[in-house]
C-alpha cells in the first residue's frame, strides 16, 4: 500500500521544500469528503501506479486509509517530471467521471499494407459508478486495413457505464506510414 504524508503548510516555500526531499505533492478530494493536502515519496507513487491492477488503489495518509483514483497530473514541461498529482477517492455508488484506458490486441491486416496503428483516444472518458468501471477497453484491431478506424459508437456497450464523449469521435486508426 502506498503511503504519503500530510501537509501542514501549502504554500511555495514549503511545497519547493518537499519536492527537494523527493517527494510528489497531491490533492484527494471526493464528493461530499474534505480534501487532504498530501505528498509521497516520487519513486513509490510512480511504481505503485505503473504496477497497479485496477483504476482504483489504495493509499494511506495519516490515519486513513481510501481507495483513490488518478484524475489528473501536471509534469514538467522539460524534464518530464511529475509536479502535481490530483487524486479523487472511489466511493462505491457515486456515479462520476473516469478515465479508461484503451488497449488493443491483434495485429491490425493493414499493417502489412504499409499502414501504421494510429491511437487517438489513449484514454476515453466514461460515467459510471466505481464498482461498474472496466479496468481498460479491449477493441480488437485484427480485421483492420490501411484507411479503416474505431469510433466510440463502433465500441462494445458495457452495462451501466456511459461514454461521454461524441459517439463520432475517432478512437483509432490504421494510417498510411510516410
Amino acid at each position: 500500500m502506498l503511503e504519503g504524508i500530510i501537509r501542514e503548510s501549502i504554500g511555495k516555500k514549503a511545497t519547493k521544500a518537499c519536492r527537494r526531499d523527493g517527494y510528489l505533492i497531491a490533492n484527494i478530494y471526493g464528493k461530499g469528503l474534505e480534501n487532504i493536502n498530501a505528498a509521497f515519496k516520487m519513486n513509490d507513487f510512480i511504481r505503485t501506479v505503473r504496477n497497479k491492477e485496477s483504476l482504483a488503489f489504495p493509499v494511506k495518509v495519516g490515519d486513513n486509509e481510501i481507495n483513490v483514483v488518478v484524475q489528473s497530473y501536471e509534469s514538467h514541461p522539460v524534464s518530464g517530471n511529475l509536479l502535481h498529482v490530483d487524486l479523487m477517492v472511489a466511493q462505491p455508488g457515486v456515479v462520476t467521471h473516469y478515465m479508461v484506458p484503451v488497449k488493443t490486441h491483434g495485429s491490425p491486416v493493414g499493417l502489412k499494407n504499409k499502414g501504421m496503428l494510429f491511437i487517438a483516444k489513449k484514454r476515453l472518458r466514461v460515467k459510471a459508478a466505481i464498482e461498474n468501471v472496466p479496468n481498460s477497453i479491449d477493441v480488437n484491431v485484427a480485421p483492420l486495413d490501411l484507411g479503416d478506424s474505431v469510433l466510440i459508437r463502433d465500441l462494445d456497450a458495457i452495462e451501466n457505464v456511459t461514454f461521454t464523449d461524441t459517439d463520432r469521435v475517432s478512437v483509432l486508426s490504421i494510417i498510411k506510414a510516410k
